[in-house]
């Protein structure tokens, strides 16, 4: 009988030799992943002798080798037909893109493609572990920021040089999951990066994102925070840059912005939001001097509130945006109410308030003057602009650009809407037409306008563009009908 085992060279055969350099391989990847994500991927690249990238959807190239191959990785991960050259896996949320030299063996770029992937999967399962204390721990940190703790949030992630923030408040179906997938994009850490730190935390049940920087940022998480809500559809308020002690103003803003959000427009910067097109077509002296004047009983806590609940829409949205209960926010606006002697639901004072916010000088805001100052600013109304502010041609041409394509039963209609606060049930009555044609015509207006009708602000520059623009005629009384309930078209 032959003996079963031999041990001379010939009988190792190259089948020995290859598991040999199939451990030596997995070993090498097993000690990079001991390190780090980088240092796995990297060593990925020098066995294979080319290139290896690991592609996040919304993040773009997490990790590359060599760095100048990131651009060529991502796009092989969004369109692999265009790649037939590069190895593929899944491996934690993202994409791992190998491009190897065209000498080696396709079954030792496979072997490699595949162990990297599996090391970065339970990479990502140990990080996903780790990641709801850490999320707990940015949601604790932004409840004490928007408290106005800012120096313990500082001295926690070992930022105390980072001056300003930038808010996103962001809403849509599915915020867990897009707190996930920003959170993987984003990989915050509490010690920060270039100069900046973000915070991501749920708050109140919408997605809270805080960029503390020294004044500007980068843009970057913008651009991720901007994907995250194409892809999940949400809609985001965005605030400043301001100082790290306004974060509650911030938080105030970016809820307000987000009510003009659109699925066409989902990010909506704060400064954005109340005819800032318009404030500045108009002539600063006059302009700024009626602002002043209106203005001036209000203090700086006055003007905020005023300014949330003028973008926000009603008292209730204004509450929620300030952390109020709409039972407080109602009581100071009656106060504030009283302080301008003005009806704030009308939309003529509305649209004039907003103008006079979003004025170059705002006065001093203290609203103590002398009894003679005091009442001097009172000669300036909201209800009425003084001429030379918006009777100009600037001005009428932006009005005309606006809404000047209305038909007319159009215009009437949306104009008694407006006036109406914005309710179709009593616009309906006055013009004389059932709720569901009223409706039909708001909506052929906001197409026609290409604008939102359910944004506080974009009706109130509505409603200056159709009094600049005024004609004789637009009274629903004078237009004459066609029988039955509808208006004659002209």
């Amino acid at each position: 009988m032959s003996t079963t085992h031999t041990t001379g060279p010939d009988a190792a055969g190259p089948g020995e030799s290859s598991r040999t350099v199939r451990e030596a391989m997995a070993d090498r990847l097993l000690r990079a992943a001991t390190r780090s994500g980088a240092q796995l991927v990297s060593e990925a690249a020098v066995l294979v002798q080319g290139a290896a990238v690991l592609a996040d959807p919304i993040a773009g190239a997490v990790y590359s080798t060599p760095a100048t191959a990131a651009a060529d990785g991502v796009h092989a991960a969004a369109h692999p037909q265009d790649h037939p050259h590069h190895v593929q896996r899944p491996a934690a949320g993202a994409v791992l893109v190998l491009h190897p030299a065209p000498t080696l063996p396709a079954e030792h770029v496979r072997l490699v493609a595949t162990t990297t992937a599996a090391l970065l999967e339970v990479r990502g399962q140990r990080a996903a572990e780790l990641r709801a204390e850490q999320m707990r721990l940015h949601s604790t940190l932004l409840r004490l920021l928007l408290a106005g703790h800012t120096t313990s949030v500082t001295d926690t992630v070992r930022a105390g040089g980072l001056t300003h923030v930038t808010l996103y408040r962001l809403t849509g179906p599915d915020i867990p999951t897009a707190h996930q997938v920003l959170w993987r994009a984003v990989r915050p850490s509490l010690a920060g990066h270039g100069g900046a730190c973000a915070l991501i935390g749920e708050v109140d049940g919408e997605l809270l994102v805080a960029e503390l920087h020294h004044g500007s940022d980068d843009g970057r998480v913008l651009r991720l925070v901007s994907r995250v809500s194409e892809r999940h559809d949400l809609l985001a308020g965005l605030a400043g840059p301001l100082p790290l002690a306004e974060t509650p103003t911030a938080h105030a803003d970016a809820a307000a912005a987000r009510h003009s959000a659109t699925p066409a427009h989902r990010i909506v910067p704060a400064d954005a939001v109340g005819t800032p097109q318009l404030a500045r077509l108009l002539p600063p002296g006059p302009y700024t001097a009626w602002a002043r004047s209106v203005l001036s009983p209000l203090t700086p806590d006055h003007r905020h509130l005023l300014l949330v609940r003028l973008r926000t829409g009603s008292a209730p949205r204004a509450a929620t945006a300030l952390g109020l209960s709409p039972g407080t926010v109602r009581t100071r606006l009656r106060g504030v109410a009283a302080l301008l002697d003005a009806d704030l639901d009308d939309i003529t004072v509305q649209a004039h308030l907003l103008l006079a916010l979003r004025a170059p000088t705002r006065g001093d805001g203290q609203g103590r003057g002398h009894d003679q100052e005091r009442k001097s600013d009172r000669q300036a109304r909201p209800e009425k602009l003084p001429s030379g502010i918006l009777d100009t041609d600037a001005a009428r041409t932006w009005a005309v650009g606006l809404v000047g394509g209305l038909e007319p039963h159009l215009r009437i209609a949306l104009a008694c809407w407006l006036r109406h606060h914005a309710r179709t049930a009593p616009a309906a009555t006055e013009l004389h037409v059932h709720r569901t044609t009223l409706t039909t015509w708001l909506t052929r207006c906001a197409e026609g306008l290409g604008q939102n009708l359910a944004d506080a602000a974009v009706r109130a520059e509505l409603h200056l563009a159709l009094e600049a623009t005024a004609k004789d005629g637009d009274d629903p009384r004078a237009l004459p009908r066609r029988g039955g309930r509808t208006y004659r078209r002209l």
